[in-house]
């Protein structure tokens, strides 16, 4: 098992449309495909950049999370969803993933 933490740099003034799209559209497909959030979506509230969003998945090999990524790279709602967040340019300017391994269990 490991995990895999995902932080988007929106375009600025693009963090609502970002948002939107994820209530929409993206966690729909998240759970139609299987891929485990494990936190909430975040933005952030105090720090030096306040147009991200990040989040932490959790997958049960690379081979589930390649699946995953793939379907849901492919579904037409996904397109339409990019689509319409981005017809003004693009809402999303950077995307950062670090897959991550569990160095010491929660505590309890």
């Amino acid at each position: 098992m490991f995990y895999e933490f995902r932080t988007y740099t929106c375009a600025p003034g693009k963090l609502p449309a970002v948002l939107k799209r994820f209530e929409t559209t993206t966690l729909g497909l998240f759970e139609k495909y299987g891929i485990r959030r494990v936190t909430p979506v975040f933005t952030v509230a105090v720090g030096e950049d306040n147009m991200q969003v990040k989040y932490v998945l959790q997958w049960e090999s690379h081979e589930e999370r390649d699946r995953a990524w793939a379907a849901f790279r492919a579904d037409p709602a996904w397109h339409k969803a990019v689509a319409e967040s981005d017809k003004d340019g693009p809402a999303v300017v950077r995307i950062a993933n670090e897959l991550l391994a569990a160095a010491l269990p929660l505590a309890g």
